[in-house]
């Protein structure tokens, strides 16, 4: 069961390995021509980022209340 288990582990270990290296050959170059991006470092930042925020001050305000309940 053991032996079973190790196999399992490298398979899956090499499945992801080559999924992993598949996609980065997958990237094409960038188009030429067109126009050029403002600030290419620019990243919008929508609710999405402060929902994750807020979720992980949450998330700490809770761990900190337990540990100070024991």
């Amino acid at each position: 069961m053991k032996r079973f288990s190790h196999l399992f582990r490298a398979g899956s270990l090499t499945a992801a390995l080559l999924c992993i290296t598949s996609l980065a050959f997958a990237q094409g170059e960038p188009p030429e021509g067109g126009p050029e991006p403002d600030a290419p470092t620019a990243v919008p930042i929508d609710g999405g980022a402060s929902l994750l925020l807020a979720a992980g001050v949450g998330l700490g305000l809770r761990q900190l209340r337990r540990r100070q309940k024991a």
